[in-house]
Parts: C-alpha cells; structure tokens; sequence
C-alpha cells in the first residue's frame, strides 16, 4: 500500500474554434502527478465528440498522431486518472462519454463518491446496465435519467449533486456549455482561469491553478464548495449552495502531498502550508543535526520550513530519477528495495558522516521509509532524525486518498518509539494533529485519516473490498 494522486481534471470553453485539444494537453501534463494511469481527452466540435483515451501517461497517450486527428473545436475536457475505485483498465479510462435523447455529455470527475455502491445498486434495480466499475459512471447515469425530465442540463444536474454524497470536483461538457461543479464540502480542489483569444475570452477549468499557468490563462478564483459554474455563449453563471449549506471540509493531504507546491488551493499557497508543517515540525520535535534533507518531492517544502526555523542548514541529500514515475514496472524478480533505489539516489559527498534531519510527507506501511533510512545510512550518515509532515494514519479514506482500509497502515499497530525502531532511525517525529489547522488558516478541513471523524455518512464498511467483493460475486 502506498499513497497516490487522485485524478486531474481540465475543461476548456470558447465562443469561437480554437485548438482546444491542444491546450486540453498542456493543462494534463501539468496535472500528471494527480494521475499516472490513463488520460483522456473529449473535443466538442460543433455538437460532435471526438475523443481519444487510453492506458498511460499524457506524452504517451496523446502522441503527435492522435492529437493531430483532433479537429478544432469550441470545448474541451480532459481527465488524467488514478484509480481509487474501479480496475485499471481501459473501459474505466475518462472522460465518460454519454449518448442519451437529449444529446450528448463527457464527464471527467475527481474524488470518490461515498454512497456511489447503494445508489449504482438502485439504478440497476431499476434495469441500469453499467460498462465501467468507476463512480463516474454512476454520476453519469443519474444525470441522463434526470436530463429526460429537466429543461437544461444544469436543471439535471443539480438534482443529481443532491444525491451524492462524498467527494466530487466535476467539469461537464455538453453540446454547448462546460459546467464545473464542487462537493458542498469542497473536499477536492477546483478553479477556473480565463485569456483572450482574438478579442474573446477562453474559459479555463482545472483541479489545480498552476495547469493555468501552462496555457497562459489567469486565475479567476475557485469554484466555491457547492457552486455549479456555466460557461455558456451567454457567459459564465453560477448556481451556489448546492445540497444546502454544509460545513467546508477540504482534504488537508492536497496541502501535504497531492498538489503540485506553486498551486494555490481556496487562497492558500500549498508551497506555504508544507512549509508551515517543517516549521512546525521543528518547533515540537527539535534535533541536534547537520543538515535537514528532504524526501523529493512533497518533502522539499517542509524539508526548508525545518531548516529556517531550526537553522540547521538545509541540503540536497537525494536525488529523485525524474524519469521513472509511478507507472514503473520493474521486473517480477525485484524486490522494494530495488524499485527505492532505482527512484531515489543519495548525495554521498553531502551526508557522510553527518547528522541528518529526515523530511518526508507520510509513513504508510514503513517500507519505503526503512529502504530510505537505509540507502543513507550506506551513504554514510552518521545519524537519521525522521520528521513526518503529516500525523500518522490511522484510517480508511472514502474521499479520493488510496487508504481503503486499515490493513497494513503502521501506525494502527505500533506506536511511534515501534515505527521508529522498525524504520531503523535514530529519533521519530508526526506532525501532531491538532496543529493541522494552522496548515490552512481557518479553512475547515477533512483529516478523517488521522482522527477517523468523517465528514459525511459512511455506507459501506471498507468500500474497495465491499465492491470488489460484490463484482466477484456478479461474475
């Protein structure tokens, strides 16, 4: 078990042509670290869809062949996935693409929907047949079936939101609008941007602000928890308090770890708040060291926030290969320890024989963390001080995070001195819970993995094996 991404969602809208693939390509691979899977892109050329996606990263999905079969068009949405729920496979690969009476709608969607088994479960009563083991494809039927019996698409849209509950940051393309849409808790990030293009303006809509930055579009603001935004020929709308008032509970590891560090979260800078977290880290778990080293690259922002307030320097004492993701396949005959070394390599002329203070963002299982302590202490490192930026986890995730249940998270069955000892480092330290507040100022967040206190109703147990277990017995 390990923590990944969740997904990337991007969106683009013009009143004129444009090569909205194109741009739709610069905002994914801006978005490649929330999902590592698949990708996906839908162009809407005058009311017809044309669509390409597959298994891989964005450069290896979208070759210059496939984008150059895309025609320009007015409208855009993309997706790039890691899947939380569902196989990896092709046929859960986004955006989905609907065909009903009404016409035609992609949805590419972020988060998890923590009531998607009992609702999928009513549909298919109902005579639904569904093709894919992704929650998308459940927010897509719901919103078809309420199309039939609404004036507009933002009509159905809108009584579908109100039955989810969970985790749901969604940009909709139909024929002639692009509609974003947030949880009411704002679990999941979402913004949109805008620039000029011969005297209009494009409409932007991405899971993080720096995919703006990629296109050239300024950021605008953040879709609000429970907004639906309409951007349209008749220009943008917005439809607030969807599924009435709910209290904001934004998911704090997009700040620890999911997003990328120059993107700005609900007004919040995610190179500042990781750099909170090492302040803070230095303040209650202080070291005699050499140096603070940082884990790349989610520990970085936290690694310098230590060194500053600690004032111990601050070095480079890993190297991260920037050519192997998480897609990864190393052979069947090797073990963890060599996919760790193949990622990360030590700076031996920096540690040896020094102390060091370690940064990391999380300790799942240990593993990585041990092969990590290791590799330094073979570098030479004299002692290793770990210091976590995120409390230890202690609970399933049903909002995105892929922590599906409790088995094999360290933490549950060993304290803090035991993790130490099993790591094989000198001192131990996990950014205390209750300081995860000052991570975000007085934004509400979702910390349910640490403190176990959910936002919403939990259904279904531990979900990932509930569905899988339910497919297995369909088969």
């Amino acid at each position: 078990m390990s923590i990944h991404e969740e997904c990337g969602v991007f969106g683009v809208f013009s009143k004129k042509k444009i090569n909205a693939s194109d741009l739709t390509y610069y905002g994914l691979f801006s978005l490649q670290h929330r999902g590592q899977e698949s990708c996906g892109i839908v162009v809407n050329d005058d009311g017809l869809f044309v669509s390409h996606k597959d298994l891989g990263l964005v450069t290896e999905v979208m070759t210059k062949d496939v984008m150059q079969k895309f025609p320009l068009g007015k409208m855009a949405v993309g997706h790039c996935r890691y899947g939380t729920t569902g196989g990896n496979d092709r046929a859960n690969c986004q955006p989905i693409e609907v065909n009903h009476k009404k016409g035609r709608l992609a949805i590419a969607h972020n988060g998890n929907i923590s009531n998607a088994i009992l609702i999928r479960d009513k549909l298919e009563e109902d005579g639904a047949i569904f093709h894919t083991t992704s929650d998308t494809e459940t927010i897509a039927y719901l919103v078809t079936r309420h199309r039939l019996e609404s004036s507009s698409i933002e009509e159905a849209i809108l009584k579908s939101v109100e039955e989810l509950e969970g985790a749901f940051s969604i940009c909709f393309m139909s024929p002639t609008k692009l509609i974003a849409v947030r949880d009411p808790h704002g679990f999941r990030p979402l913004c949109y941007g805008t620039f000029e293009n011969d005297g209009e303006e494009v409409y932007v809509v991405s899971s993080e602000s720096c995919a703006l930055e990629a296109v050239g579009a300024k950021f605008v603001r953040d879709i609000k928890p429970g907004e639906m935004v309409v951007f349209s020929n008749d220009g943008v709308k917005s439809y607030e308090d969807l599924c009435g008032s709910k209290e904001i509970s934004s998911c704090i590891f997009e700040n620890i770890y999911f997003a990328r560090p120059d993107s700005v979260i609900d007004g919040l800078s995610v190179h500042e708040s990781r750099y909170k977290a090492g302040r803070i880290l230095a303040k209650e778990f202080p070291a005699q060291a050499d140096l603070v080293v940082g884990v790349p690259d989610s520990g970085l922002d936290a690694a310098l926030g230590y060194a500053h307030e600690s004032s111990i320097p601050y070095g480079i004492g890993l190297i991260k290969n920037k050519y192997i993701g998480r897609t990864f396949i190393a052979p069947a005959s090797d073990g963890r320890s060599r996919l760790v070394r193949m990622k990360l390599a030590p700076v031996e002329s920096a540690i040896k024989g020094k102390s060091i203070v370690l940064i990391d963002d999380s300790i799942v299982r240990g593993t990585t963390s041990k092969e990590i302590i290791d590799m330094l202490r073979q570098a030479g490192a004299s002692q290793i001080h770990m210091r976590i930026s995120a409390p230890p986890f202690l609970n399933p995730c049903y909002y995105g995070t892929d922590i599906d249940s409790r088995d094999n998270l360290i933490a549950v069955s060993h304290t803090v001195e035991g993790i130490c000892q099993i790591i094989g480092a000198d001192s131990l330290g996990f950014l205390p819970v209750e300081s995860l507040p000052q991570l975000t100022g007085a934004k509400g967040i979702c910390a349910a993995c640490f403190t176990g206190q959910y936002p919403t109703p939990i259904h279904d147990g531990n979900r990932k094996d509930r569905f899988d277990k339910r497919l297995s017995e369909k088969e």
